[in-house]
């Protein structure tokens, strides 16, 4: 105990007897942590985040929507409008490579207005599978059912925001609202989704199907008796590219065009897009990780530099404590010990500063589909754990030369 205690008294020493040159190495390398922690944090923040935003829109969804098929193969100029309809629906729910769907109505001029206040938001018409779909979470009531579909209820369940806005302070729950002149028993509510007014769900009615192509169907000659898109999920997840091939296959020959042609579509696979999105990410934390490798390199690089001055700045004091019985360990071990405690303290000092500012930005809300960068316990274990290795190393390799000179030969050196 006695020996460890005057080994840290002779490297507290040393380290204070060159202030500058140790604080200007522990600075480099605890930059080089914090900078690495924070890059590759603010890399994980923003993954989670677009993560987060796409799971609220649901699992696994997938959507065709209206488009314009040409009479001509690869000849735009030529194309006609078509239109979704019931029937498209049906075909698609019943595809072999299709787990569930729905279709979905959508009218943006439909005015609500409770006895308390009114408001403008998007009502959708949707059966009851919908939720199954889509991530929407009550906070009171129920969802839609198969009787409000069947019976064409005349219930609507609402959005977060519009909630508040038609029954500011009060219950909404069993209330009634009049849409566009039409009465509706308002049966649930939704959670708020999202951060503030980043999620159009908030600002949302949901009525049965049925009853919205009753009373609301989609605007213009053309359009009646159709639907705005379905949305559907695949089988599996593996399955989203099969699942999308068989749609576009009922849609064309429902509609009479080649399924091959991608001109005629528009859909969006929020799978594929999430794989995208992965591989992107992936590829930024490679390349910020990266970045924050080369500066924990320079780091190292000032470890080794300020362990080999040491050194050779000591050569004489080596031989002196040999000529006065020191052994080759003892002074290995003494030049072992500085080089990890110079690494590890300014390692954790670089750590606890990389934490405190994530901790700071954890209470601010960023934009949509960023979250607030986070620490990576494997990433800081790593940087300090290849600091103290580079310490270690700088240090030992030429204290072996230095111990293993003759302590005449030692004292010689200026």
């Amino acid at each position: 105990m006695r020996f460890l205690g005057d080994i840290l008294s002779q490297i507290f020493g040393s380290l204070w007897a060159h202030k500058l040159r140790t604080l200007l190495t522990m600075f480099g390398i605890a930059w080089g942590v914090g900078s690495l922690l924070l890059l590759v944090g603010l890399g994980e923040g923003f993954r989670s985040g677009n993560m987060r935003q796409m799971a609220e829109y649901g699992q696994d969804i997938m959507f065709v929507f209206p488009g314009r098929a040409p009479a001509v193969e690869g000849n735009m100029n030529s194309a006609r409008s078509y239109f979704l309809n019931y029937q498209d629906y049906l075909d698609v729910r019943q595809a072999a490579t299709v787990r569930n769907a729905s279709p979905v109505l959508t009218r943006d001029d439909v005015k609500a207005v409770s006895e308390f206040s009114s408001a403008n938001g998007q009502m959708i018409g949707v059966e009851p599978q919908f939720n199954e779909i889509r991530y929407l979470p009550l906070k009171e009531g129920r969802w839609l059912n198969a009787l409000d579909e069947t019976q064409v209820r005349n219930v609507v369940v609402l959005g977060d925001e519009m909630t508040k806005n038609l029954f500011p302070g009060r219950p909404a729950i069993g209330a009634a609202i009049l849409l566009n002149g039409v009465r509706f028993e308002v049966i649930g509510s939704i959670q708020r989704v999202g951060r503030g007014d980043n999620n159009s769900t908030n600002i949302r009615g949901y009525v049965p199907y049925a009853v919205m192509s009753k009373y609301f169907p989609r605007k213009g000659d053309m359009q009646r008796g159709t639907i705005s898109f379905i949305n559907f999920q695949p089988r599996t997840r593996a399955e989203h590219a099969e699942a999308q091939m068989d749609v576009r296959k009922i849609i064309a020959h429902n509609h009479g065009f080649d399924y091959r042609d991608d001109n005629a579509f528009e859909a969006w696979d929020t799978i594929k897009q999430a794989e995208t999105i992965g591989a992107i990410f992936d590829a930024m934390d490679v390349f910020l990780g990266g970045v924050g490798l080369v500066t924990l390199a320079l780091g190292a690089i000032g470890v080794i530099n300020i362990m080999l001055v040491s050194v050779s700045d000591r050569t004489r004091e080596i031989g002196l404590r040999k000529a006065l019985g020191a052994t080759n360990r003892n002074v290995l071990v003494q030049f072992f010990l500085e080089g990890a405690l110079l690494t590890l303290v300014s390692g954790f000092i670089g750590l606890a500063v990389a934490g405190g500012l994530m901790a700071l930005l954890g209470n601010v809300n960023g934009p949509a589909g960023f979250d607030p960068p986070r620490l990576v316990p494997m990433t800081a274990a790593l940087a300090i754990g290849g600091l103290a290795l580079s310490g270690v190393a700088a240090g030992l390799y030429p204290a072996r030369k230095a111990a293993l000179l003759q302590p005449v030969e030692a004292l010689r050196r200026d």
